[in-house]
């Protein structure tokens, strides 16, 4: 095992940070791992902004529900971003009607996925620590208004990274049976008796953000996640259209 999988094995969320900035070269060959990942045909697709100005942290860790975003070293914003290549069919006064489809939101979107976990794979392997945001869906337009975001772009991951304060267990994932799977799908009689073990070892982790309180089991989880109405996030595909984005297919 190299280091760097050795790393990546041995992932933590980090949520609070030192007052040590990131050092500019290390942003920068950051920036280098962010642009050289994998993209969709080519047509690099996805944009990362840096959100340096304090009350902009501010509005997103409200937006976020989650205020120690604000007090992170770096804060960068994974989009979509197809307005660059909207603007060159303009430019060549090409129709544009298939540029912004769902199939192209969909391509935009797994790369800023990509793009962000590659950031944290480099950060991770120079000792930073790093938490993903996906709390900028809980209100996409507010994310696009606070940003000026122009139509055919949209919000996918926030990145919060820094020289970690913290080091929390490293919490339990179910056994790779269950989620590696080999020519179809493996279904199970029952899934709540398969999971038994994984639910024991989830009860015996503390998440630091309530530390004093050992997490409920796995299948507890669930069950009280996913039926929780999110009425905001349900109102996500029509932030999508808003911003131009298959406005026939919807």
């Amino acid at each position: 095992m190299n280091e760097v999988v050795f790393k990546q094995l041995d992932h933590r969320t980090i949520r609070e940070f030192t007052d040590e900035p990131v050092p500019f070269e290390t942003l920068d060959y950051l920036k280098e791992v962010a642009i050289r990942t994998a993209t969709s045909r080519g047509l690099q697709q996805a944009s990362v902004i840096r959100v340096t100005d304090k009350s902009m942290r501010s509005e997103l860790a409200r937006i976020g529900e989650q205020e120690y975003v604000a007090r992170a070293p770096e804060y960068w914003l994974f989009i979509v971003d197809v307005y660059r290549n909207i603007q060159i069919l303009n430019e060549r006064g090409i129709d544009t009607a298939n540029a912004g489809t769902m199939d192209v939101f969909i391509e935009a979107f797994t790369d800023a996925c990509l793009m962000a976990q590659n950031v944290v794979n480099a950060a991770e392997s120079v000792g930073l620590g790093t938490n993903f945001l996906g709390n900028v869906l809980n209100n996409p337009k507010e994310v696009i208004g606070l940003l000026d975001l122009p139509k055919f772009t949209f919000p996918v991951l926030g990145l919060t990274f820094g020289f970690p304060n913290q080091k929390p267990q490293l919490k339990p994932r179910m056994a790779s049976e269950f989620r590696f799977m080999e020519n179809g799908y493996s279904h199970h009689p029952s899934w709540i008796e398969s999971l038994s073990t994984y639910d024991d070892e989830m009860q015996t982790y503390y998440d630091l953000r309530d530390a004093n309180r050992r997490v409920d089991s796995f299948t507890d989880q669930v069950s009280r996640f996913l039926t929780i109405a999110r009425p905001r996030r349900a109102e996500v595909l029509k932030d999508v259209a808003a911003q131009g984005f298959g406005s026939k297919d919807l």
